[in-house]
């Protein structure tokens, strides 16, 4: 069984150490002092191996289970993980003053205030496996434009292009912070952009399933085995259609529930204007159930880490998964999905692509166009909301006109 929070922290010392296993060869060490230490039981070319990951509270649950996510994919590859730690280290260490390690370490140092640990976590194991072992010794003053293009190339090539782009992303920060400091005089990251020398690759459409599917969707989200907060995180989404960053990191102050209204400010909207979302009787419903959860927080999603940040991007996709909606929708994907039934529906198109936030806006009308058509919008929104509620009760979906006729 897996390991709980609860257990962890209930866990005393005994006279004997003890483990307590989370699966996959990692557990959690309890030795008689009242130390709890996680470890990684593994091999490696046929011998076995034991990996410290941290220790307890400071690294946390999830925190182990992502470090040793990340190093059981280190050792599908063939490299041993404990090694490769070593080999960053000896970099580290070795680096003289001027050197790319020691420069991204002082980077790091700089950059990380603020983060998430575990953002933090994987951008230096990202810099540990992907950069230091080609660049962490080199002079910064040495490096050049065709030493970085290697390094992408060299990552792309064994199937990570993302990891790529973002390795040439993080040495451009880092050399940018050697300019700034006055260790380095230019920037070869600069001279390189990833379409220079990446693969291109096709876009693809977010996966979102056929109207006919939405009543059984609804149902699924309403008996989700998860948490209450990611189950209506699922709902709000449903009904209001906004983007998975305008809803997770949305605060109780941007809303006022007695007119009904959610305002978006201008800096948390793609299009860096404010944006209004009326709110149907049925999403207040959500709200206030909602409240009763989070009220008490700056955010309506707490991140289940630290309540100082909202919950992860990949929360609603998660829960998608959970109930077996696993490449066949996303968060986003009901923004489609409300666009094409509203749009068959016969609702206005100006009405729609404003809700949507995708109406074209320019620098002299974009304090005003967020509020154009708002009664029309919020009869639409109104309308949306019992055709989901339709879906949900009937277990079938009707015109939206028939709903309200």
């Amino acid at each position: 069984m897996a390991l709980t929070d609860i257990e962890i922290r209930k866990a005393r010392a005994k006279e004997k150490p003890y483990k307590l296993s989370d699966g996959g060869g990692l557990y959690l060490w309890v030795t008689p002092p009242g130390g709890k230490l996680w470890r990684w039981a593994y091999r490696h070319e046929r011998k076995g191996k034991l990996m410290t990951l941290g220790k307890y509270p400071d690294v946390s649950l999830a925190l182990a289970r992502h470090r040793h996510r990340e190093a059981r994919q280190l050792l599908a590859t063939g490299v041993d993980p404990m090694v490769q730690r070593k080999v960053s280290k000896t970099a580290i260490q070795l680096a003289n003053e001027n050197s790319f390690a020691m420069i991204a370490s002082r980077w790091l140092e700089h950059w990380q205030e603020g983060k998430s640990p575990r953002y933090v976590d994987s951008v230096k194991r990202r810099i540990a496996s992907d950069i230091l072992p080609r660049l962490g010794h080199r002079p910064m003053a040495e490096i050049e434009a065709p030493d970085l293009v290697a390094l992408v190339k060299a990552i792309e090539e064994r199937g990570a292009r993302d990891i790529a782009k973002r390795a040439l992303e993080t040495t451009n920060q880092v050399f940018r912070f050697g300019i700034a400091h006055g260790y380095i005089r230019r920037n070869p990251a600069s001279e390189i952009r990833p379409s220079d020398i990446l693969k291109t690759r096709r876009k693809n459409n977010y996966a979102r399933i056929d109207a006919k599917d939405l009543p059984h969707l609804l149902k699924k989200i309403e008996v989700y085995p998860g948490t209450h907060v990611t189950r209506l995180a699922m709902k709000l989404m449903a009904f209001t259609f906004v983007r998975t960053s305008e809803l997770i990191a949305a605060k109780w102050s941007e809303f006022d529930l007695e007119t009904a209204r959610w305002d978006i400010p201008a800096e948390r909207m793609k299009m860096r204007t404010p944006h209004i979302v009326p709110l149907a009787r049925q999403t207040l419903e959500v709200l206030h159930l909602l409240r009763n959860l989070t009220g008490d927080r700056e955010w309506l999603f707490p991140g289940d880490r630290t309540a100082k940040q909202p919950m992860s991007n990949n929360t609603i996709l998660k829960g998608l998964e959970r109930i077996g909606y696993k490449g066949r929708m996303t968060g986003h994907g009901f923004r489609g999905l409300a666009s094409t039934i509203l749009h068959e529906q016969g609702y206005a198109h100006e009405h729609i692509e404003l809700q949507l936030a995708h109406a074209p806006r320019n620098a002299v009308s974009a304090a005003y166009n967020h509020a154009l058509y708002l009664g029309p919008r919020a009869r639409m929104m109104q309308d949306w909301a019992d055709y989901l509620d339709h879906a949900l009760r009937k277990g079938k979906v009707i015109p939206l006109r028939a709903e309200i006729a």
